[in-house]
């Protein structure tokens, strides 16, 4: 293939022939991947695909206005090549992943260091060299990755002057999950259910970029019904998170009323989810070529009397957690993450909208049910942690409202048609914006039709460095609540 000019676009939820997809020498691979970047896109995907002794990088760059995507690969690479990082702060963790997997080097990289496994000299991440601040009266807090609570594993390690922290670095990793590696030569027998536990909170999101990732792949697209079935569980997978967050960032900060209704409430949006079907994460749900579980009337009438009660409560609840000035207080200007920033560093999601960005998949890549309805985007500017839980409020007033205008009109019609065999040879990328942001699944098969590579990006990848530049300037007491309003999950990023 002689040297490509631009990348190739395609549709989210599409494919194209592997052949067709352009490239470059490494060097000139990392330019074009720079050029789309700068006008306008972001980076969704960057990862390696090994041949041989050697490893082509991978590019799916995401044009939000355009509602398009553009894929590019670079020619085979052996040893290094310039860092993207350099330029674009948003690859770092990509770099740095592909160094770990497949050790290409990215010359030029400001932090190269091991992202989930240990180095080559036994070093993990969390007891590698970390960024240090020099100066009498620095001292460092390390917190993690044993915590007081019942939480996943991640270490924090602050640089701070007195209170103020100047530095955090966010070393995860811990579990070694395996996840990418479970999936070569798939998709298997039990390939539905890892995707479903990628991250639990998000089953719906990944199960569902995974079966339109293969529904892509095969060239069909799940019955109506099945689509609208989808979109449904989505947005209670949302209301079910963003009411739990809104109670935990109202524990945080001793506000109890909030807390407890939260809980109970997060509770009974999960449930509306084990109504449709029976199980309260959306488990069995989601299967490529259309869905399992169907609605009858009955139940979708019940659901819809739920749904209502539950919204009741939760305006309640959320009614008085922003009419006390005690919790303005702790949220206003604590945690700021300006749009410039999110912007360099990719930002994804409700972190992303709360800075004033407009960044939604449903809207900016719409596939699936989405192409016939849409939820509002719901935008907040300030990027501190009152904006992040005033999008999450913003978000349970949409996503209820779509809900009530989908379940009093749902579409006729069949709800499952297996797919054709994955189709060899073939690239494959799908997005869904799960309650934390954009799940990205790309699939590269063989020439047998299986899979050769399959890539997943949780939100929280992109959005790990965000908390980070969050606590800077800030009290190391106010890390809790900045956590928590941007509430990333470890197991997603440790694939």
């Amino acid at each position: 293939m002689s040297p490509a000019t631009s990348f190739a676009l395609l549709a989210n939820a599409s494919s194209l022939p592997w052949a067709d997809v352009p490239e470059w020498p490494a060097a000139d691979f990392v330019r074009a991947t720079a050029a789309e970047l700068d006008r306008g896109g972001r980076l969704s995907a960057w990862f390696g695909v090994p041949e041989g002794a050697a490893v082509r990088l991978v590019a799916v760059v995401a044009f939000d206005a355009d509602n398009t995507l553009s894929v590019g690969r670079s020619t085979p690479v052996i040893g290094g090549y310039p860092s993207l990082t350099a330029t674009h702060p948003q690859a770092h963790l990509f770099e740095r992943e592909v160094f770990e997997q497949h050790g290409l080097t990215p010359v030029g990289h400001p932090w190269l260091k091991p992202v989930r496994r240990t180095d080559a000299a036994g070093t993990a991440p969390a007891v590698g060299e970390f960024f240090r601040v020099d100066g009498r009266e620095i001292h460092e807090v390390a917190v993690g990755p044993v915590h007081a609570g019942i939480i996943e594993p991640g270490h924090f390690r602050f640089q701070c002057a007195g209170e103020e922290v100047l530095h955090l670095e966010i070393a995860l990793g811990y579990q070694h999950r395996g996840a990418e590696r479970a999936l070569a030569g798939g998709p298997h027998r039990a390939t539905v259910s890892q995707m479903e536990t990628v991250a639990g909170d998000s089953t719906v999101a990944h199960a569902t970029a995974h079966a339109a990732l293969l529904e892509a792949l095969a060239g069909t697209e799940a019955p109506l019904r099945a689509q609208w079935l989808r979109a449904v569980a989505l947005e209670l997978e949302r209301l079910a998170n963003h009411t739990g967050d809104l109670g935990a960032l109202a524990g945080d900060v001793a506000f109890l009323p909030t807390s407890s209704a939260c809980g109970k409430i997060r509770g009974d949006f999960l449930n509306l989810t084990a109504l449709l079907c029976g199980n309260r994460f959306g488990r069995g749900l989601v299967r490529p070529g259309g869905c399992r579980h169907d609605l009858d009337a009955e139940r979708t009438a019940r659901l819809i009397l739920r749904l209502h009660a539950a919204l009741a409560d939760v305006e309640q609840a959320t009614a008085w957690f922003w009419d006390a000035a005690s919790v303005r207080t702790r949220f206003e200007n604590v945690g700021t993450v300006f749009p410039q920033q999110a912007t360099e560093i990719g930002l994804v999601g409700p972190a992303a909208r709360a800075c004033g960005l407009v960044r939604d998949i449903r809207y900016d890549h719409p596939a699936g049910w989405y192409r016939f309805a849409q939820a509002p985007v719901a935008v907040w500017p300030g990027g501190d942690v009152f904006a992040r839980a005033r999008v999450r409020w913003l978000e349970l007033q949409r996503s209820g409202q779509f809900l009530k205008e989908q379940l009093s009109a749902a579409p006729e019609g069949g709800l499952r048609e297996d797919p054709a065999p994955p189709a060899p040879a073939t690239l494959a990328v799908a997005l869904v914006e799960g309650w934390r942001g954009e799940v990205c699944h790309v699939a590269l098969t063989d020439d047998a039709g299986r899979f050769r590579r399959y890539k997943i990006v949780d939100p929280s990848f992109h959005n790990w460095a965000g908390l980070a530049l969050a606590l800077r300037g800030q009290a190391v007491s106010d890390f809790p609540i900045c956590n928590k309003s941007f509430n990333l999950s470890y197991c997603g990023f440790d694939l």
